[in-house]
């Protein structure tokens, strides 16, 4: 199996041995691929693997021994293979022999890079990609050695470059690098090997010897350390609830990428071939993470705001106000775009995220800093959002090479009737309507208490209200007992059942009334698999266990689902759905994926892996993190400064008892205590 390590943007992909080689692995910077081909040989031969993993997200270790070849003993050798990522790749190589008698031996580098872009190489993953017929990757750049046989450089004809710093001398050839050792009984021998990309940030510094790699790593780790002192610890008895929050909250810091443009940190999508900006899931995740503190969701609001459209641009599906669905760097920039808008609910959750963050810190510098961009989203939903003046926010794509489908299931085959046709567009979705609603409710919030324009605050409130009543006559479908998905382009309702429901409650768009029947259909077996809420009813022709977006379960679908349940107040709904997640994460060894099967529990003893699923991926690795918060019915209460709890007076004994310090809120630090399943907040 592939093994990943990432320090936000920058990541390296390569197998159980350490090496690099295969199509789809390299260490990649920017987008671009910087080296592609490290091997390692003994006298020709690649050693055997002992054991190797992650000891960190960004770092690794790879025990190894020596292949059976020329004089050398079995298991005489030992080879440890350290790695870390920063902005530069950093190995270690370490030889012992382990036995009686001298060793004499040849150690082999190969070394290459193609500097082929993020998509290219996409394309030739198994699941991800077009494996069968993918566009080929650019030839090999040769080495350039200097002199001392120390350095190394890979040139790209675009000027793209890699440098590669050796601590010791070796005999160069065109592609390799070959070291003549002999080690004594019991002798070690190292070398230290940094790769260095020249991205448009520049060119790093090596660290060439023992003391230095040691100090670079230390910094790394303490650099995760801090982070996870600034963020709340959990101690509990439920081991899955404990377990999975301490991978999120692992997964969630190896993701943090750095904003150019705002300074910080906020989330990248997804490992390995998401590691970028996207407007959706960053500010999704923020909203999911809230509880570990406001800072990502900080930089994330200022960094998109910074990226928000100005123009009307069709080749990018940019118009003003717009907020930014993807951004590329160094090749993948050129192939694809540098910035792609492609999306249609990124621009109201933006204004759901900024509202949020103030309703947890009362940060009214922050809201009255970034009154110009929410405006302009306001704008950008009635102009722009609504295509055709209806009221309702669609889309349609304006570029050829843009996304088919720019909701969040932006698969091809999403958006599908129940008789199984695909609408065409311009297609408004269900939850862009409750994401717009609440969108308008919190910034007419945000108008009368901070903007002191109460003017502004009754048009949005009355734009709500007339939003509400118009999607529920025109969205409900009487003979399913649910929403729409959509309306089509011909304003045809898209007539599938589906989770996207269950967004609906979260924004607040469903009437009291419709409350029960929206339950009834996402608990019923069609939608509930057992291990959550389908993406797509059983009951639907185009339904498939294993179809992207038709069928699978989406852990943050089924996080934001739960918030919507914690809205109503509906505990009991909450609960089973929440201990469904935390059934389901022992299978995925505490780390919820993107996506997995919607087979139903008990046809399989166990959740079924989806394949393409990225892992770590941002939004699945914030659903842990949201239910806590839900569970322990955690929110903040701006008008008295605090934090306060909305659960019921005694959950369920499956939670078992609970102990959150650090929270903070308000500038100020809470714990949270859960024990014989009551509740209370308390000043940390």
């Amino acid at each position: 199996m592939p093994l990943t390590v990432l320090e936000g943007s920058t990541f390296c992909i390569c197998d159980e041995l350490g090496d690099l080689g295969a199509e789809t692995t390299g260490f990649f910077a920017e987008d671009t691929r910087y080296l592609s081909v490290f091997r390692v040989a003994i006298n020709g031969e690649a050693p055997l693997l002992l054991s190797s993993g992650r000891t960190e997200p960004f770092s690794a270790v790879f025990y190894l021994r020596n292949p059976l070849v020329r004089d050398l003993p079995q298991d005489a050798l030992l080879l440890v293979r350290t790695r870390f990522v920063t902005d530069v790749l950093r190995d270690r190589l370490l030889l012992e022999n382990g036995a009686a008698q001298p060793l004499d031996l040849d150690l082999e580098l190969e070394l290459g890079c193609d500097f082929a872009d993020i998509f290219t190489v996409k394309e030739h993953d198994f699941w991800l990609g077009h494996p069968l017929d993918p566009p080929p990757l650019p030839p090999l750049v040769p080495c350039r050695w200097d002199g001392s046989g120390r350095e190394a450089w890979l040139d790209d004809e675009d000027g793209s470059s890699t440098h590669i710093v050796l601590s010791r001398p070796g005999t160069p050839a065109e592609g390799r690098v070959t070291y003549r050792i002999v080690l004594q009984p019991h002798e070690r021998w190292e070398l230290f090997v940094d790769v260095l990309p020249s991205t448009e940030e520049g060119r790093v510094a090596p660290r060439q010897d023992e003391q230095r790699f040691g100090d670079e790593l230390a910094r790394a780790v303490d650099a995760y350390a801090a982070w996870q002192l600034r963020i709340p610890h959990v101690r509990t008895s439920n081991e899955a609830l404990g377990k999975s929050f301490h991978q999120s909250v692992s997964d969630v810091a190896a993701l943090q990428m750095r904003s150019r443009e705002s300074g910080g940190r906020l989330p990248a999508a997804g490992a390995p071939w998401f590691m970028a900006i996207f407007g959706r899931d960053t500010i999704i995740t923020c909203l999911q993470t809230l509880l570990l503190g406001p800072q990502l969701a900080r930089t994330a609001l200022d960094t998109l705001a910074a990226l928000q459209a100005t123009e009307d641009d069709p080749s990018i599906d940019a118009e003003p106000g717009k907020i930014v669905h993807e951004v590329r760097r160094g090749k993948a920039a050129r192939r694809w775009f540098p910035r792609y808008y492609g999306t249609v609910d990124a621009t109201p959750l933006f204004l759901v995220l900024l509202s949020e963050v103030w309703r947890w810190t009362d940060d009214w510098e922050l809201v009255n800093r970034l009154k110009e961009p929410a405006l302009a989203a306001l704008r950008w939903i009635d102009e722009f959002g609504d295509r055709d003046g209806d009221g309702f926010v669609e889309y349609a794509r304006r570029t050829p090479r843009g996304l088919e489908n720019q909701s969040w299931k932006d698969s091809w085959d999403s958006q599908r009737f129940h008789d199984g046709r695909i609408a065409e567009p311009p297609i408004a979705p269900c939850e862009v309507q409750g994401y717009v609603y609440d969108a308008k409710r919190r910034m007419a919030e945000l108008a009368r208490e901070v903007w002191r324009e109460p003017w502004r605050a009754e048009r949005l409130e009355h734009e709500a209200d007339e939003l509400q009543r118009r999607f529920d006559e025109t969205y409900w479908l009487p003979g399913r007992g649910c929403f729409a998905l959509a309306l089509d382009g011909a304003k045809e309702r898209v007539d599938s059942a589906t989770s996207n429901i269950g967004h609906l409650l979260w924004s607040g768009i469903v009437l009291p009334e419709r409350v029960d029947r929206v339950l009834d259909c996402l608990f019923d077996d069609d939608l509930w698999s057992g291990w959550g809420i389908r993406t797509m009813s059983a009951a639907d022709v185009a339904y498939n266990p294993l179809s992207y977006h038709n069928g699978t379960v989406w852990p943050h679908d089924n996080s934001l689902i739960a918030w919507g349940l914690a809205r109503y107040r509906r505990w009991p709904e909450l609960h089973r759905l929440s201990r469904a997640m935390f059934d389901a994460a022992p299978y995925f060894a505490w780390e919820l994926p993107e996506v997995f099967s919607g087979i139903r529990r008990g046809e399989s003893p166990f959740p079924i892996t989806y394949p393409t699923a990225s892992r770590p991926q941002a939004w699945a690795a914030g659903t842990p993190v949201l239910l806590l918060q839900l569970l322990l019915g955690l929110e903040p209460d701006r008008l008295r400064a605090r934090l306060v709890t909305t659960a019921p007076a005694e959950l369920p004994q499956w939670v078992g008892n609970v102990r959150v310090t650090g929270v903070r809120a308000f500038d100020r630090v809470w714990d949270v205590i859960l024990e014989d399943g009551n509740v209370e907040v308390v000043p940390g």
